[in-house]
């Protein structure tokens, strides 16, 4: 295609990501923007996404169809159990030649399934491993490519400011690398977790934190330790979703998912708690302290 700004480009998923991405690309003064989540369509949330798409100069489409139909280009941001189920959808409707960036964490079979099903219908599937949380990088975000027509798609994306590396011509490198680096990160989350409040409950976080500052002394631990009791509060439910890919992707190895497992159930348990109204799920950064207070008096009205 010729020319940066004469791209159209479609979000299949205005949650997190999908509106930064969005504003972003509006923001690059791009040919259009659009974004279709089921956010549109129900009534109790319609309104106030729909708002927030226009005030970013993103069009909410009526339909995942129209989004397609309009698209050049169609990023697909959605949870990583929906990842299947939106390729095809876009696969029902694109017009020969049209892209697909799927950003989700999902396995590497699942990733090419999807391309298979894109690419057999005349598109051109990219997949993207993000290796970090999206905020505060925005559009910026690090992002591992794959796919045949992956360095052609990544030299686009990087005129609009993305970080981009393209690491293979073959679908399941670049997510084989997002889902590895997810078991030790929300392995992390997820133990962090469990010890802090733990600790708290006997009253030993002090001594018990200094002692960790002590071996891995590069970590401001109770800055850190606060950072994940907030993100996985926040998307504790998401965060469970990936993990379930991720132990697919073990499985996929040859080995059993215990680690992987058990992370899908710590942080769905944490966004558990959260919905109870025992954790604030909003992304405020309070201290560590305060989530796992809010997780011991839960625990006691039980």
């Amino acid at each position: 295609m010729d020319g940066q700004q004469a791209w159209r480009v479609g979000l299949v998923g205005y949650g997190e990501v999908g509106r930064i991405f969005g504003q972003a690309l509006a923001a690059q003064g791009l040919a259009w923007v659009g974004a279709w989540d089921l956010k549109f369509a129900r009534p109790e949330s319609a309104e106030a996404a729909r708002a927030h798409a226009m005030a970013h100069g993103v069009q909410a489409c009526a339909s995942v169809q129209e989004l397609v139909r309009r698209s050049d280009l169609v990023i697909s941001a959605v949870t990583a159990s929906n990842t299947g189920v939106v390729a095809e959808e876009v696969a029902a409707a694109l017009r020969p030649g049209t892209w697909l960036l799927d950003l989700n964490s999902a396995s590497p079979g699942t990733k090419q399934r999807a391309a298979a099903v894109v690419d057999g219908a005349g598109g051109r599937y990219v997949e993207a491993g993000v290796m970090t949380s999206v905020p505060p990088y925005g559009i910026r975000v690090p992002m591992l490519l794959g796919g045949s027509g992956a360095a052609e798609l990544a030299t686009v994306l990087q005129g609009w400011g993305m970080d981009v590396s393209v690491v293979s011509s073959r679908i399941g490198v670049a997510s084989a690398t997002k889902m590895c680096r997810s078991i030790l990160i929300k392995g992390l989350e997820a133990l962090v977790i469990e010890s802090y409040t733990t600790a708290r409950h006997y009253g030993v976080e002090d001594a018990m934190i200094a002692t960790l500052q002590e071996t891995f002394p590069g970590i401001d631990w109770t800055q850190q330790g606060a950072y994940f009791f907030s993100r996985v509060a926040q998307h504790g439910r998401r965060r469970a979703e990936e993990m379930r890919e991720v132990a697919q992707t073990v499985r996929e190895a040859g080995f059993e998912p215990w680690m992987a497992s058990a992370t899908a159930e710590k942080h769905d348990w944490m966004a558990a708690q959260a919905r109870a109204g025992h954790v604030p799920a909003d992304g405020r950064r309070d201290p560590w302290q305060a989530y796992a207070d809010g997780l011991l008096a839960g625990r006691d009205k039980r």
